[in-house]
């Protein structure tokens, strides 16, 4: 829901930023809210590219929220897989969405208090880990997988884009 899902993106010239973004996470920072994001990373688990090139673009990725006025408060991802991953990487664990990991790391490292926090993500995993985590709100975007019965039925709310969010969360 940061970047246009075209599938295993792990290089700078591959990755395309949703509209809106920048915009939508300066706002959320200017509302109070603490940002991170909770990534599943199984092209690492493929091999389809290392974790030193996942590290090297979510950098990049980092510097162009900070370039638009925009710190992220954390950054967590899951590079296994318990069925395709290789060597180390293929493991179940309680990182992968959905299983709560990466949320339950953010929250114990930055303080976050679940019960009054937002999730904002594509598809049901995403739901379904901030629900075991303890997430209060859950979002749904239509920026990324298709919406399935069962996304749309785990959300509080399904929006059009991550732009729409702080619109909604100052309505509530």
């Amino acid at each position: 829901m940061i970047n246009i899902d075209s599938g295993y993106v792990h290089d700078e010239h591959d990755f395309h930023f949703i509209d809106g973004v920048f915009e939508a996470t300066k706002r959320l920072k200017e509302m109070g809210y603490l940002l991170v994001v909770v990534t599943n990373q199984a092209g690492i688990a493929r091999g389809l590219f290392s974790e030193d090139r996942f590290l090297s673009l979510t950098q990049w990725m980092d510097w162009n929220f900070i370039d638009h006025g925009v710190e992220l408060d954390g950054i967590y991802y899951c590079p296994h897989h318990p069925e395709h991953g290789l060597d180390k990487y293929k493991q179940a664990c309680d990182c992968r969405k959905p299983q709560p990991g990466m949320f339950i790391s953010a929250r114990d490292f930055l303080n976050i208090d679940m019960a009054n926090s937002v999730m904002v993500g594509d598809k049901p995993s995403d739901l379904i880990a901030a629900q075991a985590a303890g997430v209060s709100t859950s979002i749904l975007v239509r920026t990324g997988k298709p919406i399935t019965e069962d996304g749309e039925s785990l959300a509080d709310v399904v929006l059009a884009s991550i732009k729409d969010v702080p619109a909604y969360l100052a309505a509530r």
